[in-house]
């Protein structure tokens, strides 16, 4: 499945933009600040239904607009129909999803449809950052790679949501009293559902760890040993009795202080957090290696479900300015053999991005970006 066209009305800076792409590699050249980036985040919409870049829809519309619109058409090659995607936005209002031009009954049934892979200058965050973005980043993986799990996380939300809002509820109105009946109801349908949370982030990783060992070992000359580890309590402790034995303390806090949503991934080289002892080279070698692998089993789930899209779309920002020649070289050996398919980057050479492709086969089609325009070259 390829990406064929885009159109954008006032999204971010663009006022209005009408690209056609190749099926291979498509380069978005411009300065920095020109919009190089939110093209590969009006993809990311595409695909995820979500911006890469900003938890608030409301944020991609252009300043002074009321609304903006992605347009996009998918094909499985020549011969076969276009499957048109477009997501839209209007102050007040919520987003719509449209699948040729059909409305999806729930947004997150078009995930996993339209795989994609974003490798950000700010994928090191997931290092350094806390619990959160890196259960935001395995979460959105597996739920590319499994639908199920997205349903199983969507329930385990609202009903967390639910009892947060019974807590607090309790702490803010005491001479009401607690409903207690009401907590232990949500309790019995939570517990399942964390539970089984855990364990599907358990064994993914089971999977998905050798595979990203092996392109750390590409990408370092096989110099340090890395590794991932999951972290939570509800892999050998019930969920039901740790509820219980917080329930006190949930109170007081006027949230859930255990569960799911409180499990972290561990990132380890040589035994020792990747976060505190190694280089900034290994970080960013690590976190590579995280979308390499992200990218090599969602092919793999593609390739076994028997979907049109063969392999997800790779969207590269930024490579040229941020890594060192080695590790993209590596990047651009596995474009040149094919590891990849269609691919989207960013850079703000032209020509440093021709010699750079030089070995590359294929259709290569190349864009100018200025001040939210965009046109080929």
């Amino acid at each position: 499945m390829t990406l064929d066209s885009l159109q954008l009305l006032f999204f971010k800076n663009y006022e209005a933009a009408a690209l056609q792409f190749a099926p291979g590699l498509n380069c978005f050249i411009g300065d920095n600040g020109s919009g190089k980036t939110n093209l590969l985040d009006a993809i990311h919409y595409l695909s995820l239904t979500k911006s890469a870049l900003t938890a608030v829809d409301a944020n991609s519309i252009k300043q002074g607009a009321d609304f903006f619109v992605v347009k996009g058409k998918f094909s499985a090659g020549e011969g076969t129909d276009a499957e048109t995607i477009q997501v839209s936005l209007r102050q007040g209002q919520k987003k719509t999803l449209t699948h040729n031009k059909q409305h999806y009954e729930r947004m997150a049934d078009h995930i996993g449809r339209y795989p994609a892979v974003l490798v950000s200058p700010y994928d090191t965050d997931l290092i350094r950052e806390g619990s959160e973005e890196r259960r935001k980043y395995f979460d959105s993986l597996l739920s590319q790679y499994d639908h199920g799990f997205l349903d199983v996380l969507m329930a385990y939300n609202a009903l967390l949501r639910q009892r947060n809002a019974l807590l607090k509820q309790a702490a803010d109105r005491p001479a009401h009293g607690f409903d207690r009946d009401y907590l232990l109801a949500i309790d019995d349908q939570l517990v399942p559902l964390g539970t089984g949370l855990s364990q599907q982030r358990a064994a993914f990783l089971e999977r998905f760890t050798p595979i990203f060992q092996q392109h750390y070992q590409q990408l370092a000359d096989g110099r340090e040993e890395v590794s991932l580890t999951y972290k939570s309590q509800l892999l050998d402790t019930d969920f039901d009795q740790l509820l219980r034995q917080n329930e006190r303390r949930d109170l007081v806090m006027q949230r859930t202080t255990t569960g799911a949503h409180r499990d972290d991934f561990v990132f380890l080289m040589d035994g020792l957090p990747v976060k505190s002892y190694a280089s900034q080279g290994q970080q960013k070698s690590y976190a590579i290696a995280l979308k390499l692998a992200q990218f090599e089993i969602l092919t793999s789930r593609l390739t076994t479900a028997g979907t049109g899209a063969a392999k997800p779309l790779l969207l590269l920002d930024d490579i040229f300015d941020r890594l060192d020649d080695k590790r993209i070289a590596r990047l651009l050996e596995l474009v040149a053999d094919d590891t990849f398919g269609q691919v989207f980057l960013t850079d703000t050479n032209l020509a440093r991005t021709d010699r750079a492709l030089a070995n590359v086969r294929g259709d290569i089609r190349r864009f100018r970006v200025q001040g939210g325009t965009a046109a080929q070259l």
